[in-house]
C-alpha cells in the first residue's frame, strides 16, 4: 500500500493542482485523499489510480462547497520551467503558463477535471469517464468545450508569438 501511494503522489498534486489552482489547497486535498486511502483502503476490484483521483475529485467538491474556494488565488507552475539560455523567451514562456494556469481556472470544475486527467496525467477517455461516472462521450464533448474554451482565452498569446 505504502509504495503504492508513493507513486500515485506526484500525480495526486498535480490532478489537485489542476482542481484547485492553488498549491496550499491541493495539498489540504491530497492530504485528506491520502487519509482517506489509508483509513478505507482500496478496493481489491479497482486499479488503484482511478480510485485515488476519484477520491481526490470527490474530498475537492466537498471542500469547495464548504469553504467556497477562492478563485483568485495566487498561481504556480504546474510544469517545469523550460530550460533556455535566453531569458527573454524563459519570461515569455512563464507568461505563457500563467495565462494557461488563470484560463484553467476560469473553466467550470468538471471541465478542468477532465482536461487535467487527459492533458496532465495522460488518462485515455474511456479511463477518465469510469473515473468521473460520466459516458464517454460527455467526456469527449465536455474536452472539446474546454479545449473551445481554452483556446479563446488565450488566443491573444498565441497571435503575439505568431507576429
Amino acid at each position: 500500500m505504502n509504495e503504492t501511494l508513493k507513486t500515485l503522489l506526484p500525480m495526486l498534486r498535480r490532478f489537485a493542482y489542476s482542481l484547485t489552482g492553488s498549491k496550499a489547497d491541493a495539498d489540504d486535498v491530497v492530504q485528506i485523499t491520502i487519509e482517506k486511502l489509508l483509513v478505507k483502503g482500496i478496493p481489491d476490484d479497482v486499479e488503484p489510480a482511478k480510485w485515488a483521483f476519484k477520491i481526490c475529485r470527490n474530498v475537492w467538491i466537498d471542500e469547495y462547497r464548504s469553504r467556497k474556494v477562492r478563485q483568485n488565488t495566487a498561481q504556480a507552475d504546474i510544469l517545469p520551467e523550460p530550460i533556455t539560455s535566453n531569458e527573454h523567451q524563459t519570461l515569455e514562456n512563464k507568461q505563457i503558463l500563467k495565462n494557461v494556469n488563470t484560463a484553467l481556472g476560469q473553466l467550470p470544475e468538471e471541465q478542468r477535471a477532465i482536461v487535467s486527467l487527459v492533458a496532465v496525467q495522460g488518462m485515455a477517455y474511456k479511463d477518465v469517464a469510469h473515473t468521473l461516472d460520466i459516458p464517454i462521450g460527455s467526456v469527449m464533448s465536455k474536452l472539446s468545450r474546454a479545449r473551445s474554451t481554452l483556446y479563446n482565452l488565450i488566443k491573444p498569446d498565441f497571435k503575439k508569438e505568431q507576429v
